[in-house]
């Protein structure tokens, strides 16, 4: 990871929100033959007694699945939206353009679940992400035969984290002038360039 000090959130509770926020991580890992995996899916975030724990599913006999079973190291990499600098917003013009993003680096040790461990993160995964206690869709208003069936083509699992890494990498080493115009260019462009001149905004205070 691109990690210098000055690209860093002011606390560490900032991260763990950036992580909630945008929780469609990608899993990473090796399999026995050191070739890379990858995969998507959303997860749930857990703090207990000082750690922080991933929740997740994935479906059986896949490439990753088969290399997360011979190796539990694992990384998930959660990020936010994205957008290209125009050195041309800067006061100093006559050099190159940059990136701002977020992301983290969450890395630590998979461990599967058995059969009630995957219908839990089922009831919490569901519950969660439709934010509707009366959802139709809920776990308990699906069908016995309907969850037996799906429930044997995936597989839960938890993974520990170990250690987190993270970049905020919003132009904070650019002077207040400089800082000013990216905003207000972002401002007027997409989603995600509004997105991150707002988290500029956020954190301006802590940097002039």
């Amino acid at each position: 990871m691109y990690n210098l000090p000055h690209f860093k959130a002011a606390k560490q509770e900032d991260v763990l929100a950036f992580m909630k926020a945008n929780p469609f991580a990608v899993i990473c890992g090796v399999d026995k033959n050191n070739h890379p995996v990858a995969t998507h899916v959303p997860v749930l975030i857990e703090e207990k007694e000082g750690k922080i724990f991933l929740y997740a599913h994935i479906m059986r006999k896949q490439e990753h699945t088969n290399a997360f079973e011979n190796n539990s190291n694992v990384l998930a990499i959660f990020q936010g939206p994205h957008t290209y600098i125009s050195a041309s917003w800067y006061e100093n013009k006559r050099q190159g353009g940059s990136w701002n993003y977020q992301a983290v680096h969450a890395s630590g040790t998979i461990q599967f679940l058995d059969e009630e461990g995957l219908y839990n993160l089922l009831v919490n995964l569901t519950d969660h992400f439709e934010g509707n206690p009366h959802s139709p869709s809920a776990v308990k208003n699906l069908s016995t035969e309907y969850m037996s069936s799906n429930m044997k083509a995936i597989i839960a699992f938890k993974i520990e984290v170990t250690n987190i890494q993270h970049i905020f990498k919003l132009s904070q080493n650019r002077d207040e002038k400089s800082f000013e115009n990216i905003i207000e260019k972002l401002e007027n462009g997409d989603a995600a360039q509004q997105y991150i001149a707002e988290e500029m905004k956020h954190i301006k205070k802590d940097i002039f």
